[in-house]
């Protein structure tokens, strides 16, 4: 997917278009240049001057921080998908982490580099303010759109439809109407992935004692393992005992786990479907998309057509990659929409 856009005021040069899907726990970004990267969320700075010599360097962003964590200090720069402002070293690395997915793009001189970043659905304003006001010290132009919405323009699912995203921070909804979604059309459940990894940890800990477990093993049985409903086999996992090798069955704290986000997505499924007319309610529910890295759950979409059987026929479909998705939907609707436009859609910065 390479094309060169021509910026259509200004000097006249070239755009290097970014779609950026910025999530808790990865985050995803394309380019009109070919670009596609998914990369951990996490920036680490090394404890100490042996971090330092060990690495030789300051940083490390991406998966290879968290395999190198024992010598670093490790910052999310997003909690519940919106950016953590906790601390100043917070949002430095939510800048660095930017600065990295631009540097990803390899812009050259006299690009114009303007990017869409997804955001959850109800993020505050103050939120969107900080994060444009990262991005524009690092891109010509960039707007921030809400996740689910550039799932729906990236599927052509824009009227009659309701997008499920289910990612690490939070799970977002929107309802498509045939127009730009408003507030009241979108919802954030702050119960994600992340969610399920801190029950998952704990369930196994209650089941196992002296069993050695982390958010980051528990992560990785979830995301091999994930589950809702009846299981196809048990889940047996190597793990350690007090220090010794064993082998673990974890089925029923993977399957209970992961149901525990199901009740909050119907229900709020139920207050979407009042939002459109009468006469469109059926179209709707048989346009259910779920995106996002939870809707590889096993079992999840037949699980949520199950418990909206009353609303009549009910249709829930994953997208084909969850992983970027989001990116590609914001990378499409910048190559459709010129940029000196984008403030139509979202909240925009820069020119």
């Amino acid at each position: 997917m390479s094309q060169e856009v021509v910026m259509t005021s200004g000097s006249g040069g070239r755009a290097l278009l970014l779609g950026i899907d910025l999530g808790t726990a990865r985050t995803a970004v394309v380019s009109n240049r070919s670009l596609r990267a998914l990369i951990g969320s996490v920036v680490g700075y090394p404890k100490d001057i042996i971090g330092v010599k060990i690495l030789n360097r300051t940083q490390v962003i991406g998966m290879e921080a968290i395999e190198k964590r024992s010598c670093l200090d490790l910052h999310y720069p997003l909690q519940d998908g919106v950016l953590k402002e906790a601390s100043d070293k917070d949002l430095e690395a939510a800048k660095e982490l930017l600065r990295h997915l631009v540097t990803l793009a390899d812009p050259k001189a006299g690009d114009k580099v303007c990017g869409i970043i997804g955001v959850p659905a109800r993020a505050s304003v103050a939120n969107k303010g900080q994060l444009l006001k990262i991005a524009g010290e690092l891109m010509d132009i960039a707007m921030v759109v809400s996740e689910p919405f550039m799932v729906a323009y990236g599927q052509n699912r824009l009227n009659n439809a309701i997008v499920v995203d289910v990612g690490a921070g939070t799970i977002d909804l929107c309802a498509l109407r045939g127009t730009v979604p408003t507030p009241e059309s979108q919802v954030s459940i702050l119960k994600g992935g992340n969610y399920i990894d801190r029950l998952l940890e704990s369930a196994i800990r209650d089941a196992y004692a002296g069993v050695q477990m982390d958010r980051y093993l528990a992560q990785a049985i979830k995301e091999r393992h994930a589950f809702v409903g009846p299981a196809e086999q048990k889940i047996v996992v190597p793990m350690r005992l007090n220090g010794k090798p064993a082998e673990l069955d974890v089925t029923e704290a993977v399957r209970l786990t992961c149901e525990t986000i199901v009740v909050d997505i119907v229900e709020n499924i139920k207050r979407m479907v009042l939002l459109f007319d009468p006469e469109n309610q059926s179209e709707a529910l048989a346009n259910l998309i779920l995106a996002g890295g939870g809707s590889r759950i096993r079992g999840l979409g037949a699980m949520i057509e199950a418990q909206l059987r009353d609303y009549g026929p009910v249709r829930v479909t994953a997208v084909a990659d969850p992983e970027f998705a989001g990116a590609d939907g914001a990378l499409r609707l910048a190559m459709e929409l010129p940029p000196e436009y984008w403030d139509q859609i979202g909240e925009k910065v820069g020119n």
